[in-house]
C-alpha cells in the first residue's frame, strides 16, 4: 500500500486509516505507538501497557 506524507508543522505526518488501526488494535485516543527503522523499513507497533505484559 502506498501512502502520501502530509506537511505538519516543521515535520511530516503519515495518516493511518481505521482499517490499519483496527488490525493493530490501536485506539488513537488512548494508546501510544513506538517506531523503529531497521534496514530502511519503518516499523510501527502499539506500546504494550504494563497490564498487557
Amino acid at each position: 500500500m502506498e501512502k502520501k506524507l502530509y506537511k505538519s508543522g516543521n515535520g511530516w505526518a503519515l495518516f493511518l486509516n481505521q482499517t490499519i488501526l483496527k488490525l493493530l488494535k490501536i485506539d488513537p485516543e488512548k494508546d501510544l505507538v513506538e517506531y523503529e527503522i531497521e534496514n530502511d523499513v519503518l516499523k510501527i507497533r502499539k506500546v504494550k501497557k504494563k497490564s498487557e505484559s
